[in-house]
């Protein structure tokens, strides 16, 4: 029995990284919604959101029955059986959640847990069956079927829900108060609000109070027969609280709703899957109690497990406040965050993710069946519609806005409200509901009913959903698939089986580690890049210049590596050349919408310095598609075994690729400092570097006609050299740019110090 003891022990150290690495990942679905619309400080919303947790964790005491009984059948399995899939179970579930958090993906929790116990416990069961000699028939004794498939029914029927209602009630809410909301707000959002505090209350203190661990049954069954009354006084005290608070004390109502709300999302996130993390490891102490209590400990069956359970309400708050420290020191749950709000934020601007064949079909179905609404539906009738939905005006509110928000606050309150009021009922009734599948369906529902995808976005959008959702599916066969074969090789091999698997754990923890590093590395240059809040457009155009000089020394340091790589032939050099050459176009394009966000402001009538945005555009976009066709090129050939570069064609691109890095590294030098460039010596080496390249013309023509260059090879050289030209004639358009834009710029300063 030692042994298990010590796998108690080691249960309960899982468990603090389970708690650490499923918070990063399923507990910031509570606080999109408040920083997507920056309703309050930081710290305001993190203290909200954790007092909320705290007080979750004490109506999760009745959910902790599912990782007992709920998928598998306790009485027909001894306590090392269970110990087995307990142990597996939190190995996989570590696993999983943190290689999720690496790569910024919200997945849920509740279902890797089911499915991890499923697979445990099919892995086991086999085991057993085929070592009595029994058919594979009864395999249905020991996995609870019925209620495996109620618990996998609810989750998958919540994301339509969720979908479902949060398009719904953003649709008729935003209806009924449009982008300006202030006017209407007064009006009756009183009464609104009062609707909504009060589903809060019902759902998360009525229905969720059947799970809490401090409340006796006398103390439910009041609650159960005047929830009416209840229901009723909540009403007309929110509302005349709410009505108090604009009227007397100009408070924004929405900010309190929205608080409130990611109090009680949090509460029900804590209450619904605080199973996911402790259900299993308290499951393994109550087995543990119960063999020791047995005469035959080892071979006992566990048929003590089908009862009921309270948890106690200590062991629970502890849970809770590990899993507020992880919320607040986690920085890979600002990043699964970050993955959220992207898909749902109103305005347009660089995407992280890519366009798939399957969004753009769905794209074109959607835009075909909505085309056919329209048909149906009256034109006044659409029109009135389009007049009071306008996302035009929360993008021209948020200019005058001090803050930069992903969504107004009317989304966030009907995101927070549907979310919790969804995850509270499946509390209510014991199903574990995925509280990431709940808070960002709801969310993409409410930005679908806000039109924030619209033609330019919706294919980038609907992509990162389906990714999103894949990885979801990916979820439930990873967990399923590891879990079993950890199950099988703990079964077999035990202590030193256990022992190999918690040193792989522990090393792809690490590498896990490394990743995220790079890729939190990678967004924060991108985000360097992003000009978040434009309202000094000459201020802007100077930051934007400066960028613009990061962004030549990258394709100088690309560009150098990939030329390089070509000539040694050196294919995993240029395949990580590849990779950068990505990020460059990326950078290209948030450079162009900074511009476009310049242009916004500058005056319309000044056409001289428009044109020069114009032109600014197209040389970016230049440099950038050269630079990609230059590693592309360079990368298909040496991948696809071509013969190597002549050695005397080698030494003539090397000086064509030294002078080209050269006018990249000093133009960017320019650009970063601000101030004047020595232009005239890199007009000279332009036009030095033609002179040579027009030379090598003639050089080449005559090795085609020897055939000493075969025709990939010329077809390489000459598009390098095309590349290179169109490199240098753009990066020296952009210094041109420069160079009269801080020559105007310095003249209007002048001009405004002789005006005083």
């Amino acid at each position: 029995m030692e042994i298990y003891l010590i796998a108690l022990i080691i249960l309960g150290v899982l468990t603090v990284f389970n708690l650490a690495v499923g918070v990063s990942n399923d507990a910031v679905n509570f606080l999109n919604s408040p920083f997507g619309s920056r309703v309050a400080s930081k710290r305001t919303i993190m203290v909200v959101a954790s007092v909320g947790m705290l007080v979750g964790v004490t109506f999760a005491s009745g959910m902790m029955e599912v990782a007992r009984k709920g998928i598998f059948n306790p009485s027909l399995l001894t306590m090392p059986d269970l110990m087995v899939i307990f142990f597996s179970v939190m190995l996989t579930n570590v696993f999983l959640l943190d290689f999720f958090n690496t790569f910024g993906l919200p997945t849920s929790t509740t279902v890797s847990i089911v499915f991890e116990l499923l697979g445990a416990a099919v892995a086991v069961a086999v085991i057993k069956v085929v070592r009595q000699g029994d058919g594979l028939a009864e395999l249905g004794k020991y996995i609870n079927s019925a209620t495996a498939l109620v618990i996998i029914a609810g989750i998958l029927l919540s994301v339509v829900i969720a979908f479902f209602f949060g398009a719904l009630s953003q649709f008729f809410t935003r209806l009924i108060f449009t982008f300006d909301y202030e006017k209407r707000l007064k009006r009756y959002g009183s009464i609104w609000g009062g609707l909504a505090l009060v589903s809060i209350v019902y759902f998360i203190l009525i229905k969720g109070a059947k799970g809490a661990s401090f409340l006796s049954k006398q103390n439910l069954d009041w609650i159960k027969d005047h929830s009416m009354i209840i229901m009723l006084v909540c009403f007309v005290v929110c509302a005349l609280i709410l009505q108090v608070l604009m009227a007397f004390f100009r408070v924004n109502i929405l900010k309190v709703i929205i608080l409130v709300g990611t109090f009680a999302l949090a509460l029900a996130f804590a209450a619904n899957d605080l199973v996911n993390f402790i259900g299993v490891p308290l499951a393994g102490v109550d087995a543990y109690q119960n063999a020791v209590a047995l005469t035959n400990p080892m071979g006992g069956l566990m048929t003590a497990l089908q009862g009921s359970v309270k948890t106690n309400t200590l062991a629970l708050l502890l849970a809770g406040i590990i899993m507020v420290i992880t919320l607040w020191v986690s920085r890979k749950a600002k990043a699964v965050m970050q993955t959220e709000l992207n898909l749902t934020r109103q305005e347009e601007g660089f995407e992280s993710f890519e366009s798939s064949r399957l969004s753009r079909s769905i794209v074109r179905m959607g835009a075909v069946l909505i085309d056919s609404i329209a048909k149906v539906v009256p034109q006044k009738w659409r029109k009135g519609v389009n007049s009071r939905i306008d996302p035009a005006v929360f993008l021209s509110l948020r200019e005058r806005s001090e803050h930069e928000t992903s969504f107004d606050l009317i989304r966030a309150a009907v995101n927070l409200m549907i979310a919790s009021a969804v995850i509270s009922v499946g509390t209510s009734l014991k199903l574990p509901l995925s509280t990431t599948y709940v808070t960002f369906m709801v969310a993409m529902g409410s930005s679908f009913a806000d039109r924030a995808w619209d033609r330019d976005s919706a294919v980038y959008r609907i992509s990162g959903v389906l990714t999103v959702i894949g990885g979801w599916f990916v979820t439930a066969l990873m967990a399923f698939t590891i879990s079993g074969i950890f199950a099988a090789l703990i079964f077999f091999g035990r202590s030193l089986a256990a022992i190999a698997l918690m040193l792989l754990l522990a090393t792809l923890f690490v590498r896990n580690a490394k990743i995220f590093r790079h890729h939190e590395s990678k967004n924060r240059a991108i985000e360097v890049f992003n000009l978040k809040k434009i309202k000094d457009a000459r201020a802007a155009a100077r930051t934007t210049f400066e960028h613009t000089g990061v962004f030549l020394e990258k394709v100088a340091n690309t560009l150098e590596g990939s030329c390089e790589a070509l000539f040694c032939n050196d294919r995993r050099r240029l395949r990580q050349v590849r990779r950068h050459s990505k990020e460059i176009q990326n950078w290209s394009d948030i450079l162009i919408a900074n511009i476009f966000k310049v242009l916004r402001l500058k005056d319309r009538g000044d056409l001289k310095t428009t044109r020069d945005y114009y032109n600014t555009i197209e040389a970016l976009q230049e440099i950038a598609e050269a630079e990609r066709d230059l590693v592309i090129r360079a990368y298909s050939h040496i991948s696809n075994n071509h013969k190597g570069l002549l050695a005397v064609q080698i030494d003539e691109l090397k000086e064509i690729k030294n002078v080209m890095v050269s006018i990249l590294s000093q133009s960017a030098q320019t650009l970063m400092a601000g101030r004047c460039g020595d232009l005239e010596n890199l007009r000279k080496a332009r036009a030095d570097l033609d002179v040579h390249m027009h030379g090598l013309d003639g050089v080449q023509i005559s090795r085609i006609q020897n055939n000493s260059s075969k025709t990939r090879l010329s077809i390489l050289f000459y598009a390098i050299i095309r590349d290179a030209e169109k490199v240098v004639g753009a990066t020296l358009h952009l210094l041109d740019i420069f160079h009269d834009t801080l020559e105007n710029s310095l003249e209007e300063e002048k001009v405004q110090l002789e005006n005083r």
